[in-house]
């Protein structure tokens, strides 16, 4: 198993370029690259997310993600450190929307179970032609194979810096459409159809900031799972399935790592710290939306292309269940951010006036939580932060109440519990050090 489940970790490589791609699934027996050395670099070149996947039937997972990187020295119950150090957009237009299954073209779950409703094929390979919701055809028997059209969507183009972008009109929609590969910035691997092949125009002329992160980072689960669904949330649609993913809600529960996490502030300059379930860890990522607000609530957001570099380390034996974040300083609630100079005088100034000597030492971390639905992410997110930090729950959440937030990351079930935790207890986990070098305690 060993030689195909992880790379060796002897020769690590200290900078590993990623160009290979999945078939949208995370299957820990498949060969992983690498290994990437502890404090090594990864970089990569990922494909869009959710949409020209889920307009590919042969994609089993709704994503089309990296193939995942080995880390030196990454074993089971240990996890990994990933710094973001760079994202950049390649695409220069995309198309998204609100989405609708077209029924009769999936067994259960139109993201990893698709078939043709022409001929029968399951995962069917599929062939553009022309444009419209209309154009993606079984290469088989010719019929309209896309589980997926709009219930309302549009074309976005973005600016030359990729800091603007504004929704367009029919005929711009349609000339984009003919000329998609391109301008989405496929990469060589990648084998979606482009979404931009849709040409939808229910919005046109709306503007939007760009701010881009990554919908999938994280370690491989350790069982084979679409990689949409390695999450608390999109996981729950495997339970009881009527497709060859199925999963009971035990096995769920221990092989998913949530690295679909749709969290808007895992972005560039970041620290994200993941579980490892299988040896080696296995970093994959994709995904990047050029933009997302809180909670992605049209179900969707502007999938692009793009590069991402990633400097990764090795937590040993911290034993964690999901990730754990820690944000850009900026990204923080405004009662989780550090006190500045002059909070902390005037803070111990009336701690000493109140019979208190000294005040806590503390810094902001996110525990991320998952689940079918918020009220179950939360309390996820509440028990992993309890367990790392070895407090109770009710603590927590008056932490999290006092000096933080629960946010959402992805509706229906990704949260995220954000608080000023004791820095003596950060820096007993080997936490410390990432809060100290991201913001001024």
């Amino acid at each position: 198993m060993l030689d195909k489940a992880k790379a060796s970790t002897k020769n690590a490589s200290r900078t590993v370029f990623v160009n290979e791609l999945t078939n949208g699934l995370l299957d820990p027996v498949e060969r992983m690259l690498g290994p990437v050395a502890d404090g090594g670099v990864i970089i990569a070149n990922t494909a869009p997310g959710c949409w020209g996947p889920m307009i590919t039937p042969e994609i089993r997972g709704g994503h089309e993600v990296t193939r995942p990187v080995a880390v030196e020295g990454a074993e089971i119950g240990d996890a990994i450190a990933i710094r973001i150090r760079s994202l950049v957009v390649t695409s220069a237009a995309t198309a998204s929307g609100n989405d609708k299954m077209m029924v009769g073209r999936f067994n259960g779950d139109p993201y990893c179970a698709e078939v043709c409703l022409g001929c029968g094929t399951q995962w069917p390979s599929t062939r553009v032609e022309g444009i419209g919701e209309t154009a993606i055809r079984c290469t088989k028997c010719g019929a309209d194979a896309a589980p997926f059209t709009f219930a309302n969507g549009y074309t976005i183009a973005f600016d030359e810096e990729r800091q603007i972008g504004v929704t367009v009109d029919k005929k711009k929609a349609e000339a984009m459409a003919r000329d998609a590969d391109r301008l989405m910035a496929l990469p060589d691997a990648s084998i979606q159809n482009p979404i931009l092949t849709f040409a939808p125009t229910d919005l046109v002329g709306m503007v939007t900031r760009l701010r881009p992160f990554l919908g999938q980072l994280g370690t491989t689960p350790s069982k084979v799972m679409p990689d949409s669904h390695n999450a608390g949330d999109f996981g729950t649609f495997l339970v009881g399935a009527p497709h060859v993913y199925s999963l009971t809600p035990e096995e769920l529960t221990r092989h998913k790592t949530d690295g679909h996490l749709d969290v808007n502030s895992v972005r560039e300059g970041a620290v994200l710290i993941c579980p490892v379930k299988v040896s080696g860890g296995g970093i994959y990522m994709g995904d990047m939306h050029a933009l997302q607000g809180d909670g992605e609530i049209a179900g969707h957001t502007c999938d692009v292309a793009g590069t991402v570099t990633l400097e990764v380390s090795v937590i040993k034996e911290l034993n964690i269940d999901g990730p754990i974040l820690f944000p850009v300083a900026e990204d923080i609630p405004v009662l989780a951010r550090p006190l500045n100079a002059e909070e902390r005088h005037r803070a111990l100034a009336l701690a000493r006036k109140n019979g208190v000597p000294q005040i806590e030492a503390d810094a902001p971390i996110s525990f991320i939580g998952t689940g079918a639905n918020l009220n179950e992410a939360t309390n996820n997110g509440l028990e992993r932060a309890a367990k790392i930090l070895g407090l109770s729950v009710p603590e927590v959440m008056n932490r999290a109440t006092m000096a933080g937030a629960i946010e959402i990351g992805r509706h229906p079930g990704v949260v995220r519990v954000t608080f000023r935790a004791p820095l003596k207890l950060l820096t007993s986990k080997g936490l410390g050090v990432f809060a100290e070098s991201l913001y001024t305690l």
